[in-house]
């Protein structure tokens, strides 16, 4: 009986138990209420919640199938929002209390990125799950506890760039074991890099905040004073007698040092004899003074070669050689090095474009840059170069490759940027066996077209006065990071290069309001959003667009090779077979593909604006919505006649008949 009684009161115990627990769930809120109460929080442009999250009014966050219903709920799992994506919503005032998003417990990214938001960084301790945190380009500032990100211990990315964050780097931001990315640039940091942030080298990014110090490559941050010292009378002395020597011996070297440089400019020809220069020109040749380095050959697209290193002649006026000399740093923060450290670094080739060939400089103790040499780039002068790059150095996007440096000679000039690991995009659509990357599946695809409009419109908004902001969009210009973010490079260089030379060679030129006779080969700036679209295309079918091709390389248009096959309903065809396996995305390719042929439209006026591409592409999900199929494709088409065509080839393959 004992035991009886024993294991009923086990029973109702259990039962209490199950009760307490069902009436606590039912009093949590559901994720619809707790995104409904965060959004009453937000205030857009008119002091009330933004427009674009009035659908948030309606239904639930997530469907049955994890399928994202709501503006801003970019990615769900296990029916709970996973990324949370509020970006650009021109949101004001202080950061809202992101306590709120708490219940949230799937809640893995999350995104204020590109609003207004002002006052101190929000507390993200209430989020302890997050793995990846955005609130660049905001108007935060003050400085943020050291603990702030302490219990964020699966943190992997961070961006606090652009704003105006102050004082210290808080150490806890390198809490997390799996963190790979911080991106601190571009605010008003102060003293030295934390150690545990020192691990992620290129995955580090603190160009902008001049007060920063202990950073591989940059500035040394002074030695802390000791206590002893400073309470010592008597250590005070023998440091101001140590301070006093020091100048004096300063004071005679510096005259020295002025007697070398006469003796120097009195036997120019016997230092010229130990000049090397960059480059094969001799004129203006910049000259830097190699002991011990070796030579790094250098290949050239037309099969010569160039040695970075190389002995050249001294070209007439030592003291204008000299000032040519010199690399010339855009952007604030970034660790200064000399031209004869890039010489001096390990060198590998990577190729040669059609503007010159370009080369990977890994810096002893610093960073792999890449250095590209430019010989057509003759279209202004020297003031006009270099106030278009001291533009081009202001720009900051996550989707933009920073022009880090420049060096300018008559002949040519070298532009410095950072070293992307990942490649290009046309690498890797197209790289075969060359490349060692896994084949793109659709959501990495779409992560690449999202970051590749983003910085595109980020151009079109900071550069109104270029009739093509980039002028060079292509899939070998679009590099990828560790995380397979897309940024752009090599654009905005039209206004530099020699007309006569861009119009031979950058895609811009080749749109077909160009290659009409009417068009007199002027791009407009539609003629991106045509680049734009052909790029597109190019990602969801995995051809290579023969109009990136050098004149003389024949081959189909890919966008009218996507027309044909759309108009005879073969849409499944089109996509790239290496996407095959992707479930329940049909649709929304075919969205991806109706932008595509919107911005290929070869009717200027009837072709996509920028806006609207943009905003398309962002409505995009991983997964279908369950209101488009592939059967819609054909509705697509233009009414104009398009003769069926063959697929467009690879690079180096003859024109295929199957798709």
């Amino acid at each position: 009986m004992a035991m009886a009684g024993a294991a009923g009161r086990l029973l109702l115990l259990a039962a209490a138990a199950a009760l307490i627990a069902l009436a606590a769930a039912q009093s949590q809120p559901s994720e619809t209420q707790v995104l409904q109460k965060f959004r009453s929080t937000l205030r857009g442009p008119d002091g009330g919640p933004p427009e674009q999250l009035r659908q948030w009014d309606t239904g639930a966050p997530c469907d049955a199938d994890n399928t994202p219903r709501w503006a801003g709920v970019r990615l769900c799992g296990k029916g709970r929002v996973v990324v949370l994506q509020l970006e650009a919503l021109g949101l004001r005032g202080p950061a809202p209390d992101l306590s709120l998003l708490a219940p949230l417990v799937g809640l893995r990214s999350l995104s204020l990125a590109q609003n207004s938001l002002t006052g101190a960084l929000p507390d993200v301790s209430a989020l302890p799950a997050l793995k990846f945190l955005y609130l660049f380009q905001n108007a935060f500032s003050g400085e943020i506890p050291d603990g702030a990100f302490a219990k964020l211990r699966a943190l992997q990315k961070v961006d606090l760039s652009g704003n105006a964050f102050s004082g210290p780097i808080p150490s806890s931001i390198a809490t997390s074991g799996k963190l790979r990315d911080v991106n601190l640039a571009n605010n008003n940091f102060s003293g030295p890099v934390p150690d545990g942030l020192q691990r992620l080298g290129a995955g580090l990014h603190v160009q902008g905040n001049k007060l920063v110090c202990g950073v591989t490559g940059g500035p040394a941050c002074p030695p802390s004073p000791s206590p002893s010292s400073s309470s010592s009378s008597g250590s005070m002395k023998v440091l101001m007698t140590i301070a006093i020597v020091v100048v004096a011996i300063g004071g005679l070297l510096a005259v020295a040092g002025i007697i070398a440089a006469l003796q120097v400019r009195r036997n120019g020809p016997l230092y010229a004899a130990r000049a090397e220069t960059l480059g094969g020109s001799s004129d203006a040749a910049a000259k830097v003074k190699v002991i011990s380095a070796p030579a790094v050959k250098i290949e050239q697209g037309d099969g010569g070669a160039v040695t970075p290193a190389a002995a050249g002649k001294r070209g007439g006026g030592g003291r204008r050689e000299e000032h040519h000399g010199k690399l010339v740093f855009v952007q604030e923060g970034r660790a200064r090095f000399e031209l004869e450290d890039l010489l001096r670094a390990s060198a590998e080739v990577l190729g040669s474009g059609n503007f010159g060939a370009s080369y990977k400089a890994t810096l002893l103790d610093g960073p792999a840059l890449v250095v590209k040499r430019f010989k057509e780039m003759n279209g202004a002068g020297r003031e006009d170069f270099a106030e278009h790059m001291r533009r081009l150095g202001r720009l900051v996007h996550p989707n933009l490759l920073p022009v880090v440096a420049y060096l300018y000679k008559k002949e040519e000039k070298l532009l410095v940027t950072d070293y992307m690991p990942n490649g290009s995009l046309a690498h890797v659509l197209h790289g075969g066996a060359r490349s060692s990357l896994p084949p793109l599946d659709w959501p990495k695809r779409l992560k690449i077209i999202k970051g590749v409009a983003r910085g595109l419109a980020y151009l079109y908004d900071e550069l109104p006065v270029l009739t093509v902001p980039h002028g060079h969009l292509k899939s070998s210009n679009v590099l990828l990071d560790a995380s397979f973010e897309p940024v752009l490079c090599d654009y905005a260089l039209a206004p530099v290069v020699t007309p006569q030379h861009a119009a031979q060679v950058m895609v811009a030129y080749k749109s077909p309001e160009c290659a009409a006779a009417h068009g007199g080969g002027r791009p407009g700036r539609k003629s991106d959003v045509w680049s734009l679209g052909i790029l597109v295309l190019e990602v969801l079918t995995g051809k290579f667009p023969a109009n990136y091709l050098r004149q003389g390389r024949a081959g189909t248009d890919l966008a009218g090779w996507v027309h044909s096959v759309v108009r005879e309903e073969w849409t499944g065809e089109v996509f790239d077979r290496d996407m095959r396996g992707t479930r329940g995305a049909e649709g929304e390719m075919v969205k991806l593909l109706k932008v595509g042929l919107g911005c290929c439209e070869p009717d200027v006026d009837r072709r996509w604006g920028l806006e609207e591409a943009l905003a398309r592409v962002e409505e995009l999900r991983e997964r279908d919505g369950g209101d488009d199929s592939i059967s819609t494709a054909s509705s697509f088409v233009s009414d104009g006649d398009t003769t069926p065509a063959a697929a467009p080839a690879r690079p180096g393959e003859t024109p295929s008949h199957s798709a």
